[in-house]
């Protein structure tokens, strides 16, 4: 096998006089495509920094390969240097990467790349990272949590990217789908040390529980073993009462190694379960003929549904669709502007929002938890510590004095549940609960909505979680018409032929779009080409004819009659490539005609 193109070998790092990482591995070859998993602070983003040579190990090595291109995927990217949003794209492409990709892969992703970064979303500017990291096709690229903020459309258009081009992929993400579809090894980070399987992300679970219950063995195995040296010890026979100091020292020796394993047993798993209260009538909400329209925009229309006891209704669509607002009507928190809702009798509702706003930054988790600032957490009927509470959380005591803005996007969404689901209800509305809850609390969250005798409403772009859990989907189908299949997300796409679609922005959208753009964006405004356009302009006519050249080798090879025959998976690899490149040429000649008439407006040609 070639070496590596990038190695981390035996990399050691303590962090606040914690072992975060204790003699981890990581090796990445060409057009690997690796899972990098584990727990929430296990040490996998530093890791991934690490690999990127932005954090400095206390010990180990990094060997990078002479010649190799690397990208980065932050989570929090800053976009504050830069006048535009292609501005920060293009700074990301080196001399003789293709220019046109940065506009391509932003319009891909909803953008204009004429957006001010000061104006734009968390989320916009997650998805300008990913074209950023993307446009030069890297020999290796380093994603953490790629598709946090996208939905539905756009993860699934990014895992046909991803597929697409040769980069080595390492990819932290706690979208089961997108980590099935997309990698074929799985490094798991587990108490400081890295593991590797190929088997892929579809055997994780089992291989993991399997070494699980090999380290119980072993530890069981030397407990039974303990036990028998200690019983030779006080009962041997009268001419051992001078002890034998060899077999003293073994035990002696024992008794640590047993230490050691005891205090690097697993983390322990989230303990959660929903505080359930009475039962709620046998028909939760009926809804007739609701309607209600934004700005000249029909966001729902004429739609009706009856929502029954013990029902699990997944909402699904595009952002902008108004999955959000649909709940607020069905919960009588918004009113129609025409039709009718009527909840069932004896409905307790517990709602968790996206955005964590209910959430006070300055809040401790002691007050977050107790809301009357006391030690007690009222859990249900019952009152418990708030201690012994937030330890079935996986937060630490000391915790319980620490500001909520110190928190990690994973710890937010525990507090969220852990406030959510103490108070009694018979009725959960989850609006994506999923967002940086990693795969173990994913499992428990699960498990728990599907032992919850209510009923459950759920919004998620988690296309696994979603088909774990729902009997019902609502798809928003477009200019307010909403649809209910039965079964959840693959058994949408099964009955409709076709997912999620990203929405199509309405004339009115598209013009107070185009207005907030730059002044660059209007060519009567412009008085001469800038630098970057010119490089564009000159550069661009001998892209377009490399492009043009690997479609005529992908045609010449797609019309090998035998070729289907043979090897299918090749075919149809080659087709995909052959349209991918087709509508890159496509971009492409559209960019060079944009910037010839520009030119020719301007009298500069």
């Amino acid at each position: 096998m070639a070496p590596p193109l990038l190695h981390l070998q035996d990399i050691h790092l303590t962090i606040g006089g914690q072992a975060l990482l204790a003699g981890a591995e990581l090796a990445v070859h060409e057009a690997d495509s690796i899972a990098l998993v584990g727990r929430n602070g296990s040490g996998k983003s530093t890791l991934l920094k690490i690999a990127a040579a932005l954090v400095e190990p206390d010990g180990g090595e990094r060997f990078f390969q002479p010649g190799t291109t690397l990208r980065y995927l932050p989570q929090e990217p800053d976009l504050s240097a830069y006048d535009t949003v292609l501005d920060y794209v293009e700074d990301g492409l080196a001399p003789g990467d293709e220019h046109y990709r940065a506009q391509y892969l932003l319009e891909q992703l909803g953008m204009t790349g004429a957006e001010k970064p000061a104006d734009i979303s968390g989320g916009e500017a997650r998805r300008a990272a990913l074209a950023r990291v993307m446009a030069p096709q890297p020999d290796i690229l380093l994603l953490d949590e790629p598709t946090n903020h996208l939905d539905l459309p756009a993860i699934e258009w990014l895992e046909g990217e991803l597929k697409q081009i040769r980069s080595a992929k390492v990819i932290i993400s706690h979208d089961r789908r997108f980590l099935e579809n997309l990698t074929r090894n799985v490094v798991w980070i587990d108490r400081g040390i890295a593991r590797r399987s190929s088997k892929g992300f579809d055997h994780f679970e089992a291989w993991r529980d399997e070494i699980f219950e090999l380290e119980q063995a072993e530890e069981q195995k030397l407990k039974m073993k303990i036990l028998a040296e200690e019983d030779w010890v006080r009962y041997g026979v009268s001419g051992r009462r001078k002890r034998n100091m060899r077999r003293m020292g073994e035990l002696q020796d024992l008794r640590g190694k047993k230490r050691e394993m005891a205090s690097n047993r697993p983390v322990g798993d989230v303990r959660m379960s929903a505080s359930e209260g009475e039962s709620s009538g046998k028909t939760v909400i009926k809804a007739r003929n609701l309607s209600i329209a934004f700005d000249g925009r029909d966001i729902v229309k004429d739609f009706s549904i009856e929502i029954m006891r013990g029902d699990r209704i997944g909402i699904i669509g595009p952002n902008g669709a108004g999955k959000s607002t649909l709940i607020n009507l069905l919960t009588e928190g918004l009113k129609p502007d025409t039709g009718t809702v009527k909840l069932g009798t004896n409905l307790q509702m517990m709602t968790l929002d996206q955005k964590r706003e209910s959430l006070q930054p300055e809040w401790t988790l002691q007050e977050a938890l107790t809301t009357h600032g006391g030690d007690m957490v009222q859990v249900g009927d019952s009152s418990r510590h708030v201690v012994g509470y937030m330890k079935d959380f996986l937060f630490r005591p000391e915790q319980a004095r620490s500001p909520i803005s110190v928190l990690s996007g994973g710890e937010r969404g525990r507090l969220m549940l852990a406030r959510a689901l103490a108070k009694p209800s018979n009725f959960l509305v989850l609006d994506e609960p999923t967002n940086d809850l990693d795969l173990e609390t994913l499992d428990l969250l699960q498990e728990v909505i599907d032992d919850y005798s209510g009923t459950v409403v759920l919004v998620s772009h988690d296309r696994d979680f979603l088909d774990r859990l729902c009997t019902t989907t609502l798809f928003a189908e477009g200019d307010g018409r909403w649809t209910e299949y039965a079964g959840g997300y693959s058994d949408m796409v099964a009955q409709r032929g076709t997912g999620v679609k990203a929405r199509k922005a309405s004339k009115r959208e598209k013009t107070a779009k185009q207005d907030a753009s730059t002044p660059t964006a209007d060519p009567k405004q412009r008085t001469t080409l800038t630098f970057k356009d010119k490089h564009m302009l000159e550069t661009l006519p001998g892209k377009m004819e490399e492009i043009q050249a690997k479609i005529a080798r992908l045609r010449a090879r797609l019309e090998d009659p035998e070729l289907f025959a043979k090897d299918p998976e090749t075919f149809n690899k080659a087709a995909k490539a052959m349209e991918a490149q087709e509508e890159l040429l496509e971009k492409a000649e559209e960019r060079w005609l944009e910037l010839e008439i520009l030119q020719e407006e301007l009298g500069e040609s």
